[in-house]
């Protein structure tokens, strides 16, 4: 009876391992029937971050689906390795794929606590549901999960599964992978690591938001102790090392966008590299853009930009108080500007909001709240203030004798730090010295371009890109006013006439032939007539008349066909009003055409790109070091063929003679007229101012030997910028503080004077060879040949004027322009 018992136990068991094995064969090859090919691991390449650097290397934008860095297994430290390890999978370098003892202790913990306190997956399996699975929690996607994680073992070692979950897994913040996860928590690369910081990383991949060092740093240190104990456990590191691992200050980074270095440059280049190349090859493929952007020339212009449109808005009148606060609620407003200010420095330079709290006309100033810290404001800090009328009315210009004609206890107005006393800082009551600003409302654009190359070396599209994205520099087209003159003289010079032609500054009237009421009667700025006036004098002080008379006599065709060899390629009016500069250009277009005056007659550029790399190191673009991406609508033309290199020839558009005229008579615009203010940097500059009609708008462009910059200033909406605020009054100042700081690195050289250059001593009022006998004389360079022969003779203003009309063919006389 036993026996029969035994026999049939056995086959019993016999046969329920065998229908088990068949169980578990059909599941397997049920599940296994649609698995996907763990071959394509080898070929990982999951989307990367494209990078954009500056010139020195340092990064200004990233743009990215998933913020990723891969890096080498053997670049990633052995303590970090091995921190994971210790923590996610102590029996990583034993198990198969799946941990069933793991397993088991988590189903036990589990059981006791009643809830999920640790899961059981291993390294291999987290590699398997990221890659390859959905993340979706059920039981079909378990097997699957088991049966790939078995067959990855086989198929790959050790440390190329360990590879692959180091650069794929998420870390929180947007960071996946080690690299980047360390750059986002402490600003550093992975290698240069401390294990403290080690640990803290290899806390997070059980709940990276919770655990995050960023934000719930009690627990993500409480986790760092989890992950050294555990090191300790496995033999990794003593107990001396966890014990002073724990005791090592961290300093955590916030990780910051470096988008805000250059946000216009940067956004440009964007644009460019989705049209050109894709929105998968920019977003997932992980490309290098090393760009011509010179960081510190990009903190002077936005510096620049601040300074003069602030300045220039408070010369257009204080807008009043941001908002007023009745006195019962000044506690509850003060601890509202407490919060708001807490991550703001305390330190001159820093803006924010302030309580007034007390006007004192005896002690002519005003004390302030900034929420904790008390400040000071001294009348001679807010004098520009005067209060808005009733009806809103502004008060350009007006200065105010006592505090109390601009402000009243209540008042929130903008300040900015000027000075901090001693403790100030710590936030114990002691006063800050601040001066009042306003938030402009003008706008403002500059571009820098290295003359030689035509590299952007700096490019500011506004006041505040998170504002306003719409790049002012390249998508604005607004008249340049007599910022355009130059290329009109310079079309001249190349058709007959030279720096000491004479022409008479003379009213001028053109009326319609259609419609006789119709005349159109131009004027100079100052609404004087100045007489017999040589190319050079009209240019430096800019008189539209001779300019209307110089477009005439070259013809417009012509001119327009020579704005285009610079390099304008914004649509030009086919009238005389072109002499005022009436038709929109870019800011960037203009800024390269005086770049051939600078150049030697040659175009360059604009280069924003100098190199580009695929995730392989394979060079998509090489723009070194003349040519590259052009265009002045926010989209450029690539260059196509082959990659440009130093041996190519240059773009000649005009000759060096023509380009030298020109920044001679330049240089005197900057030495003797509307660009004086220049002056100031004491070096070789050349330069010319633009405003146009009712001030709309402020031009000032300009270079050095090596550099060439524009800047403009207006409104978006066209409102005038005020009485008097011309080019040389509102451009060229923010000009100045420009160049002050980019020509630095820039020793004072002269322009170069090219062969086939002559000068001569010539009567300014005839522009013939001076006598002993004329009144006004100076050196003027010419083309050779050009330069007078004939020496200067007295001559009547009728008799001027009977010469210089037969200048004029009748067929460059164009038609009215419209009004």
């Amino acid at each position: 009876m036993f026996k029969r018992l035994a026999v049939f136990c056995a086959v019993l068991l016999v046969a329920g391992f065998v229908l088990a094995a068949a169980v578990g064969m059909g599941t397997y090859f049920y599940f296994a029937s649609d698995l996907p090919r763990i071959t394509s691991l080898r070929d990982y390449r999951p989307a990367t971050i494209t990078e954009i650097y500056a010139d020195n290397g340092k990064i200004i934008g990233q743009f990215y689906l998933e913020k990723r860095k891969i890096i080498p297994i053997e670049e990633i430290p052995e303590q970090l390795k091995k921190a994971f390890i210790a923590s996610e999978d102590a029996r990583f370098y034993e198990h198969q794929g799946l941990d069933f003892m793991g397993i088991m202790r988590a189903l036990i913990k589990n059981i006791s606590a009643g809830r999920v306190v640790q899961g059981g997956s291993t390294i291999t399996q987290q590699v398997t549901k990221s890659l390859l699975l959905s993340p979706e929690r059920k039981l079909k996607r378990k097997i699957k999960e088991a049966i790939l994680a078995y067959r990855i073992e086989k198929y790959l070692s050790k440390d190329e599964i360990l590879f692959l979950y180091l650069n794929q897994i998420y870390l929180g913040h947007g960071a996946y992978g080690v690299e980047i996860a360390s750059q986002t928590y402490f600003g550093k690369k992975t290698r240069d690591l401390t294990l403290a910081e080690m640990t803290l990383i290899a806390g997070l991949p059980k709940a990276p938001n919770r655990y995050s060092p960023l934000t719930n740093p009690e627990l993500a240190a409480r986790r760092q102790r989890y992950v050294l104990g555990q090191m300790v456990k496995e033999g990794y590191i003593s107990a001396a090392e966890s014990r002073e691992a724990l005791a090592s200050p961290v300093e955590i980074r916030q990780h910051r966008e470096p988008f805000i270095k250059a946000p216009y440059f940067t956004e440009h280049i964007r644009r460019y590299l989705e049209k050109e190349y894709g929105y998968d090859l920019l977003y997932r493929e992980g490309l290098q853009v090393y760009s011509t952007v010179n960081l510190d020339f990009q903190q002077a212009a936005r510096d620049a930009i601040i300074k003069g449109l602030g300045a220039l808005d408070r010369r257009q009148g204080y807008r009043g108080p941001l908002q007023i606060v009745s006195p019962d609620d000044f506690a509850t407003f003060e601890q509202q500007l407490a919060d708001e200010h807490r991550s703001l420095p305390v330190a001159a330079g820093q803006q924010m909001k302030a309580l007034v709290k007390q006007v004192d006309d005896q002690q002519q100033n005003v004390m302030l709240s900034l929420g904790g810290l008390d400040a000071v404001m001294a009348l001679k800090d807010c004098s520009w203030a005067r209060r808005p009328a009733p009806d809103g009315a502004l008060f350009p210009g007006a200065t105010i004798k006592s505090p109390s004609a601009a402000f009243v206890p209540g008042d929130v107005v903008l300040v900015e730090i000027i000075a901090v006393a001693d403790g100030a800082a710590a936030g114990n009551g002691a006063a800050v010295a601040v001066r009042l600003v306003q938030e402009p409302l003008v706008q403002g654009a500059l571009v820098a371009l290295d003359v030689q190359t035509g590299m952007v070396r700096s490019m500011v599209g506004g006041k505040s890109f998170a504002e306003s994205e719409f790049n002012r520099a390249i998508q604005s087209r607004r008249s340049p006013g007599s910022a355009f003159k130059p290329i009109i003289y310079a079309a001249g010079l190349d058709h007959g006439l030279t720096p000491a032609s004479i022409f008479l500054d003379s009213p001028i009237i053109y009326q319609d032939s259609e419609e006789w009421d119709q005349v159109w009667k131009p004027r100079n700025y100052e609404q004087k007539f100045y007489g017999p006036t040589s190319l050079r004098q009209a240019l430096i002080h800019s008189r539209n008349l001779v300019t209307i008379k110089v477009l005439q006599k070259t013809g417009i065709p012509r001119v327009i066909n020579y704005a285009s060899k610079l390099g304008i390629t914004s649509p030009l009016n086919a009238d005389l009003t072109l002499a005022l500069g009436s038709s929109g250009v870019s800011l960037m277009e203009l800024t390269r055409a005086y770049g051939v005056f600078a150049n030697g007659g040659r175009l360059e550029g604009p280069v924003y790109i100098k190199r580009i790399e695929n995730r392989d190191g394979e060079i998509l673009e090489d723009n070194e070091p003349f040519w590259g991406l052009g265009g002045d609508d926010g989209a450029n033309a690539m260059l196509q063929g082959a990659a440009s290199s130093a041996s190519e020839p240059r773009k000649q558009v005009i000759s060096p003679q023509t380009a030298y005229l020109m920044t001679s008579m330049m240089e005197s615009v900057v030495q003797q007229g509307t660009g004086r203010r220049a002056r100031v940097l004491k070096r070789p500059l050349a330069g010319k101012t633009g405003t146009t009609n009712d001030y709309y708008d402020a031009w000032f462009l300009g270079y050095a030997p090596q550099l060439v910059t524009g800047v403009w200033v207006g409104f978006d909406d066209l409102k005038p910028l005020g009485k008097h605020e011309t080019g040389s009054r509102a451009a060229c100042p923010i000009w100045v503080d420009f160049m002050r700081e980019a020509l630095k690195e820039f020793p004072k050289t002269t322009f170069p004077v090219p062969p086939g250059i002559v000068f001569a001593k010539i009567d300014q009022k005839t522009g013939l060879l001076a006598t002993p006998e004329t009144e006004q004389e100076s050196f003027e360079c010419f083309r050779e040949g050009t330069e007078p022969k004939e020496f200067s003779r007295p001559i009547s203003a009728h008799q001027l004027e009977e010469q210089l009309f037969q200048d004029f063919p009748e067929e460059n006389s164009p038609p009215l322009p419209p009004q």
